[in-house]
């Protein structure tokens, strides 16, 4: 508690003193964390089952839109940092695939460069029949 008889410049100084040891505080949680921030990795450092990874996504995101997912078939082929991966569908579940106006194709392109990039690489999709 404060003292009724203490000037105003004490209260102050007091305030000041608790703001202060209130940073620290925070500055010791800050330097305690377990949590480590991810980097992007690149492509030397990216592991072998990212691509996999990746591949899996493709696979379950086509093999959903065709009508034999066992026809399916996937290429990936790396290079540096950037994964490139081939579909191959049959004739007749192309526009399945593609969609109306590329939409499905693109939003399969968007999911595909996300995921890539969380785990430092940069991907293409094509769709051939």
């Amino acid at each position: 508690m404060h003292d009724p008889n203490a000037s105003a410049t004490d209260i102050d100084a007091d305030d000041e003193l608790d703001d202060a040891d209130d940073l620290d505080e925070f500055d010791d949680d800050a330097e305690d964390s377990d949590e480590v921030d991810e980097q992007p990795r690149s492509a030397a450092t990216a592991p072998v089952g990212a691509i996999g990874e990746l591949v899996d996504l493709v696979r379950f995101m086509v093999s959903a839109l065709v009508d034999e997912p066992e026809t399916l078939e996937i290429r990936p082929e790396q290079m540096g940092q950037n994964l490139h991966i081939k579909i191959i569908v049959p004739e007749e579940d192309m526009g399945r695939v593609i969609g109306r106006q590329g939409r499905i194709a693109r939003s399969m392109r968007t999911l595909l460069t996300i995921a890539a990039s969380r785990k430092g690489l940069r991907a293409s999709l094509d769709i051939d029949s």
